[in-house]
């Protein structure tokens, strides 16, 4: 390695990222510097007459690894720490990418090396070594590396237009929403907000210089307004931007519209697809799915929504009669808070005191230590990208440090909206050094206001538990291989199931009170509102569910019946999945496909359906919890071997069976979500 390694902090390997050194100066060379490297490194390993598993396949996992601690910091600080430096540098950065993955998976040399250790050391090889070589042998096929020289070209350049095209996709969705402001100067529009928002309004109005109040478009402020405010224009001005954003219509209209991305989009999918010998870029998408077809998808989503659309026709025809009224979309979530307050005597705004986020997190590391018998302990002196992020260690039963994470929690506005997990460092256990896998847990709650800690609602717990459930997958891998370890080779529709199952703890009484305390007084969650928020689990839960069959329907279908002659149909397919399974009004200005990020911008095309898939699968799981008792040692340790610590080293359903000794059932999520009755 050149001199270059002690200047640039991205190529420092052996300690956690410098995030307070890293700039966007860096990129670019750090990226450039290690993609020669490996260049150079995969043409002596595909040099060797005779390769090995030990002289071929685990090289090259160090190559990947050395990799994604270069990348992985880049990416993450795109969407954490946006400025013009950092995202003109992403940018650049994404087609070197590109074309080296490209590269690599039509390596036809090393292809060659992977099908010859598969055959000659196969019968001797442990079965999470063979998975990784079956895996690579699928994905080089899947990279197009049997194409013809012209086809292998045409499949480059798609892949490379399909990556900068997901990068503006997201960076337009960013740039709408910090676009918006909605000036409050009449007191009165204030009515029903909670105090936090009122005064992160005013604070966010002082700092623009304006008297009054000023709320902007990030996703908490938008779902607070949306169930607490009484101003319906107030509501229906941030609905409108909200599902306008990255639109030709709408507060912005036009100024980032994402429709043409969204029609150069599918069409190359699809012709990728072609490429590759599927008929469908659904059919393509499901070649590493736990789903086997494209017929089982849908099947899977109808049965769902004939489950649900009766009971979602009598909570919808509820919230009219409780209104008095007809509907609009705006309407439904602040109506929705109402009734759910009438009828139990609670609502999501008046909990956010319960759960202040040091309460929240002491709960969840009480849980994880019950659960696991692991510690989470904080690390204050790491460096970090902003003064609110946090590093946590895992320390094992004996104290030894086996996992790390970073926790992000509060939105800010060069912050991506939304809440996710991301691997920071892989795990790894190879002949050139271990590597304890370090974890990046973002969500984007309220910040902290006039010196209180942030205040969450009950659905923001779900989602720190959710990430959280990822983040335990990413941590407590046992695979020494890479790019099977932790989320790494999991099939996407089965990723979901340990952050699914997590958040089915926040919902149990013997939970509750670890993670609850008001923050003025200190008291848990009285037990009398602990068993009204119990009732609210199964409120609208059909309406909820109906809501994700859509979106994934919608998904599925613009994949699976793509026709280039006709285009992307987004609009049409959309309002022909809603005639099927909608039982609510539709806006006619929406457009929530121009910021379907997830689908668009994200690893979900053709694979929404993965949510409610997994959901399935998690709800079976914690039945055996349930079952056993919720802090059962033995089964969390059964949980954990199975599941946790395979990472991509196993089929997802046999680890599955190997869980629960059966195939999943939809029965237990029927049941907790009250559809079943």
């Amino acid at each position: 390695m050149n001199d270059l390694a002690s200047d640039n902090p991205l190529l420092e390997f052996e300690s956690l990222p410098a995030f307070g050194r890293i700039e966007a100066a860096h990129a670019v060379p750090a990226l450039q510097q290690v993609l020669a490297e490996n260049r150079a490194a995969l043409a002596r390993l595909t040099a060797q007459a005779h390769p090995t598993f030990a002289s071929l396949v685990a090289p090259v996992e160090e190559l990947g690894h050395r990799l994604s601690r270069v990348w992985s910091p880049i990416g993450h600080l795109n969407a954490v720490a946006n400025s013009p430096a950092m995202r003109a540098a992403y940018n650049e950065c994404v087609p070197l990418l590109t074309e080296y993955s490209a590269e690599l998976g039509q390596n036809e040399a090393l292809y060659a090396g992977y099908a010859r250790v598969l055959e000659r050391e196969g019968g001797a090889l442990q079965a999470d070594q063979r998975k990784l070589v079956e895996n690579a042998l699928r994905d080089f096929r899947l990279a197009g590396v049997a194409l013809p020289p012209e086809d292998k070209s045409r499949y480059r350049e798609i892949m490379q237009r399909l990556a900068l095209l997901s990068s503006k996709f997201s960076e337009n969705v960013l740039d709408a929403a910090a676009a918006f402001g909605r000036w409050v100067t009449d007191e009165a529009e204030l009515s029903g907000l909670p105090s936090s928002a009122v005064d992160r309004a005013a604070a966010d109005a002082s700092a623009a210089g304006r008297p009054g109040w000023l709320f902007k478009l990030d996703q908490p402020t938008y779902m607070t307004i949306m169930t607490s405010a009484a101003s319906v224009p107030l509501r229906r001005d941030v609905y409108e931007a909200w599902v306008t954003r990255a639109s030709e219509i709408g507060p912005s209209g036009g100024r980032f519209d994402n429709h043409p991305l969204i029609a150069e989009i599918l069409p190359l999918r699809h012709e990728l697809a072609r490429l590759l010998g599927y008929g469908s870029f659904a059919d393509y998408a499901l070649a590493t799915r736990m789903a086997r077809s494209s017929k089982q998808v849908l099947g899977f989503l109808e049965d769902l929504a004939r489950r649900c659309i009766p009971a979602a026709r009598r909570e919808f025809s509820d919230l009219e009669e409780f209104a008095g009224r007809k509907l609009d979309a705006w309407d439904l979530p602040y109506y929705a808070e109402r009734l759910q307050e009438r009828r139990f005597n609670v609502s999501q705004e008046s909990l956010r005191p319960y759960f202040p986020l040091p309460k929240v997190l002491d709960g969840l590391f009480a849980i994880t230590r019950r659960l696991y018998g692991i510690e989470v302990r904080e690390r204050p002196e790491v460096g970090t990208w902003h003064p609110s992020v946090r590093f946590y260690d895992l320390l094992d039963e004996r104290g030894g440090l086996i996992a790390g994470f970073y926790l992000d929690p509060c939105a800010r506005p060069e912050k991506r909206s939304g809440a996710w997990m991301d691997e920071c460092i892989v795990a790894k256990s190879l002949p050139s050094g271990r590597a304890l896998p370090i974890a990046q847990l973002v969500c984007n709650f309220m910040a902290p206001v006039a010196g209180r800690p942030s205040l969450l609602t009950h659905d923001e717990v779900s989602t720190l538990f959710h990430e959280f459930g990822h983040g335990l997958h990413h941590m407590l891998t046992q695979v020494a291989y890479p790019s099977i370890a932790g989320i790494n080779g999991v099939a996407w529709d089965a990723v979901e199931l340990p952050s699914q199952f997590m958040e089915n703890f926040i919902w149990r009484p013997e939970v509750l009170p670890l993670i609850s305390a008001h923050v003025e007084g200190g008291e848990p969650l009285p037990v009398d509102t602990l068993q009204r928020l119990l009732g609210t689990r199964t409120f609208n839960a059909a309406l909820d569910t109906l809501r994700q069959v859509e979106l994934a329907t919608f998904d599925f279908e613009l994949h699976a019946n793509f026709d280039p002659a006709k285009g992307a149909q987004v609009e049409e397919t959309l309002a022909a999945v809603r005639r099927r399974v909608s039982v609510v009004p539709s806006a006619q200005f929406n457009r929530m496909a121009a910021s379907f990020a997830h689908i668009f911008a994200g690893g979900y095309a053709a694979g929404y359906y993965s949510y409610k898939w997994a959901e399935v699968l998690a709800a079976d799981a914690f039945e055996a919890f349930e079952e056993a008792g919720v802090f059962d040692g033995a089964t969390a340790t059964r949980f954990r071997e199975s599941i946790l610590a395979r990472g991509g080293g196993t089929d997802a359903m046999d680890a599955f069976v190997r869980f629960r000794g059966r195939q999943p059932d939809v029965r237990p999520l029927l049941k907790q979500t009250g559809i079943a009755a």
